[in-house]
This record gives structure tokens, C-alpha cells and sequence, in this order.
């Protein structure tokens, strides 16, 4: 399995001057999610898609000599589309918002790949998220339930010929590891009371 994490948006909620990447949890947030993966043993390939929007943040990587492929930074559907129309091995991907992900949750997840579903994508009770004190924009009703994108999706890249008309396989895992997505200054805040 191979590891993309989408590195290259403009962060433009989070109102700052500073890529959104680049802000410290303890170290910056991007390293959180590069070693959490690194550290899983779960992945042949770790791979970091950035774009024109985050010239930082791929300085960074490259100074911490991990592997990018730079895309034009059209947005997140566009720019995970090319890349996986080279790739045949499956894809788990994630945002690189995601400063308390760790090696534990990553084996987690990764442990419920079926290579039967093209794509499957892990989902947050909407509930759960409120009671973080986290709100979000993206939801799907799943299972009764108002939920939120995680962003993190296990793809079967060889039965992707476009990402049109995919019937999603959905997984909820309420936890704050993959909860914290960090979008907001708001959200950069409540990283401090976890």
C-alpha cells in the first residue's frame, strides 16, 4: 500500500499569513503526519503531493528528505486524480491537517482495506465532532447519522479510471486522532486543550 498525503491547499480558512502546515504542534503539523506514517509500517511509499500554494511546506519536506510530487494545485480532487492515474498499488490517502494522527490509528484503519471497495472513505459522527467543540462543512448521511469527512480514504487504484460516479464504501470512526483536522484558527486553538 502506498501513502498520499494531500500537502499542497492554499489553507485559506485558516486567515494566516503562515502556511497552514507549517504551524507547531509541538513540531510542525506536516511532520506530525509524516512520521505517524513512517512509524505505522504500513506503507511501501510515502508520497507528498504539493502544489504552487505550499513552497514552505515543500521546502520542508524535501529538507527532511521525504518524497513530493508537486501538482498545479487546482484542488483537492483534481490534483489526487492525477496522481493516482500512475499509481496501480492501493492508495491510502490523507489530508496532512491531521496533528494527532499516529501509527496506531493509521494500522487501525489500514486494517480494514477491501480491495472489493474502489474507494472508502472513513467518516466522523457529526455528534462526536460537536462535542470536540469541531464544526465542519462536508457532510454525508450515513447510517442514520450526520457525518463529516475525515479526510482520509483507502483507494483501489486499479479499478479508478476516473473519479466520476464511485460508489463509496463508508466507515465511521469516531476519534480524535483523525478528528482534528485542522482548519481553522479556532481549531488550531482547541489543539491545546487535547
Amino acid at each position: 500500500m502506498i501513502a498520499i498525503v494531500m500537502s499542497g491547499g492554499k489553507g485559506s480558512r485558516m486567515k494566516s499569513s503562515e502556511e497552514k502546515l507549517l504551524l507547531h504542534y509541538k513540531k510542525p503539523i506536516i511532520l506530525h503526519v509524516a512520521e505517524a506514517l513512517s512509524e505505522s509500517d504500513c506503507f511501501s511509499n510515502i508520497i507528498f503531493l504539493t502544489s504552487p500554494n505550499s513552497p514552505n511546506t515543500k521546502k520542508l519536506l524535501l529538507e527532511n528528505n521525504y518524497e513530493i510530487i508537486e501538482s498545479v494545485g487546482k484542488g483537492y480532487v483534481e490534483d489526487l486524480h492525477t496522481i493516482l492515474k500512475s499509481i496501480s498499488d492501493p492508495v491510502f490517502v490523507t489530508s496532512a491537517d491531521l496533528p494527532l494522527l499516529d501509527k496506531n490509528i493509521i494500522k487501525k484503519i489500514v486494517s480494514l482495506y477491501d480491495e472489493n471497495h474502489k474507494w472508502t472513505s472513513i467518516l466522523i459522527t457529526k455528534q462526536f465532532l460537536t462535542k470536540l467543540g469541531i464544526s465542519t462543512n462536508y457532510e454525508v448521511s450515513f447510517q442514520n447519522q450526520t457525518c463529516n469527512y475525515s479526510g482520509i480514504s483507502m483507494i483501489n487504484s486499479d479499478e479508478i479510471s476516473n473519479l466520476e460516479n464511485i460508489k463509496e464504501n463508508f466507515v465511521i470512526f469516531d476519534d480524535k486522532r483523525i478528528a482534528f483536522n485542522v482548519n481553522t484558527q479556532k481549531d488550531y486553538g482547541l489543539l491545546s486543550t487535547t
